[in-house]
């Protein structure tokens, strides 16, 4: 009986001072789509249908009324601050810098699965900013990056050498 005691409380004592991983999270997919006048991205539910129509509204800019990033989002582990999904946004250049903005949501982890957002650039702020030409988006807790996923065209921007 003492013996089974002392394993019970060895099991306690390791299971109490087992250390905590740190929350780890990823990027998984983004979707970038245009929409229409109506704010649909696709007319029907099927993917060909889908990607024919954004290939017609991406011909054809006066159709469209703004611009969604579809995320999917993964996290594993324990959480310690708020997180948030940002995606930050490269347009046209007018002068020396392009355009910059970033969009920002917060999201709250749970469950085994993989998780969608989406973040919309629509109406006045959408005409104003342009053409999109690069986006990254990140999944942030508190202040520390988790993961990201950038567009082919994403590059740090670079300093003036002297």
């Amino acid at each position: 009986m003492r013996r089974w005691i002392i394993w019970w409380l060895l099991a306690i004592g390791l299971a109490v001072a087992w250390p905590t991983q740190a929350a780890t999270g990823r990027v998984i997919k983004v979707l970038p789509q245009f929409l229409d006048l109506k704010g649909r991205n696709s007319i029907s539910p099927s993917f060909y249908e889908r990607d024919l129509y954004q290939s017609s509204l991406r011909e054809h800019t006066n159709q469209c009324s703004g611009m969604r990033f579809n995320v999917q989002w993964k996290t594993r582990g324990q959480t310690v601050g708020p997180m948030a999904l940002r995606v930050e946004l490269r347009g046209v250049a007018h002068g020396d810098f392009p355009k910059q903005l970033r969009l920002e949501q917060p999201v709250q982890p749970g469950g085994w699965f993989s998780h969608w957002a989406a973040l919309d650039l629509v109406g006045e702020e959408y005409k104003n900013f342009g053409r999109v030409t690069a986006w990254r988006v990140t999944l942030w807790e508190g202040s520390r990056l988790l993961g990201e996923q950038k567009s082919f065209l994403w590059q740090a921007p670079r300093l003036p050498q002297p």
